[in-house]
């Protein structure tokens, strides 16, 4: 990744700080004090930390695309002791959604991912195999090809955060279920067979879990090459949110709004 801008935040060393540096990937901001800016970043030394952008709301210009959500930058900022903000005191863009054309569909994307690592990791909690999944479903959505990464992220970031159940058995009544349709509850765990499955369950096909495996077994980069408009693997789009949504106990907003495209 060639960087392209760095901005500074703020004065650098201070008494009782410690400096670091890391890349990191920007999920929100939003204000905080007078003006300055609250920012949550994904650092990939880390984990997931929250820093304070000094007068960025006075100089919006100065940032220029630094704090847009799903930037990945070169993060230095400082740390105190007992003190659960850090000081932003630079940023370099390595990569930025800016740099493609950007839609309505593209940039709801863009916010499902930051909208998921926002609620699912916890603070100071280094998770490299997230970022690594974060950043690069990331630089593959584009205009018109979203729905693989979208699925692609959610599918894996289930797995990643250990909530993804085996898709073969029955968890009810263990009946071997490979190579064919299983039945999942929006409000209980594992996937069940036709004669064990609930009122309020949903099918997945068994050609949606030939996608799933497909996708736990090759990088985003091979599937690309394949078309992928919305209808392809739309169920199991539709599971791999439902499973991320039940264990974050919340909706995630940016899904709702793609589901409308």
């Amino acid at each position: 990744m060639a960087p392209s801008h760095a901005f500074s935040f703020g004065p650098a060393g201070e008494k009782g700080m410690t400096q670091r540096q890391s890349e990191a990937i920007v999920l929100r901001s939003w204000p905080f004090e007078e003006a300055d800016l609250l920012v949550s970043l994904l650092t990939r030394e880390q984990g997931r930390i929250k820093g304070v952008a000094r007068h960025a709301m006075r100089s919006r210009r100065r940032f220029g695309g630094a704090l847009e959500p799903m930037t990945c930058v070169r993060a230095t900022y400082a740390e105190k002791p007992k003190q659960d903000l850090v000081r932003l005191d630079a940023f370099e863009i390595l990569w930025s959604p800016l740099s493609d054309p950007v839609d309505y569909g593209r940039t709801a994307a863009l916010e499902l991912i930051a909208e998921v690592l926002e609620e699912a990791l916890p603070e100071q909690a280094p998770e490299d195999a997230v970022f690594r999944l974060a950043f690069t479903t990331a630089t593959e959505m584009q205009i018109g090809r979203i729905w693989l990464p979208v699925t692609y992220f959610a599918l894996w970031m289930g797995r990643l955060m250990g909530w993804m159940p085996a898709l073969g058995h029955c968890t009810v009544c263990g009946l071997d279920l490979r190579g064919q349709k299983v039945w999942y509850s929006e409000i209980a765990d594992g996937v069940m067979c036709e004669d064990d499955r609930r009122g309020d369950s949903r099918s997945l096909s068994a050609e949606a879990i030939g996608e799933a495996t497909r996708m736990f077994r090759s990088p985003l980069g091979e599937l690309t090459q394949e078309d992928w408009p919305k209808g392809r693997a739309s169920d199991l789009r539709y599971f791999a949110v439902s499973l991320l949504e039940r264990h974050l106990e919340r909706r995630i907003r940016s899904a709702r709004a793609l589901e409308r495209l």
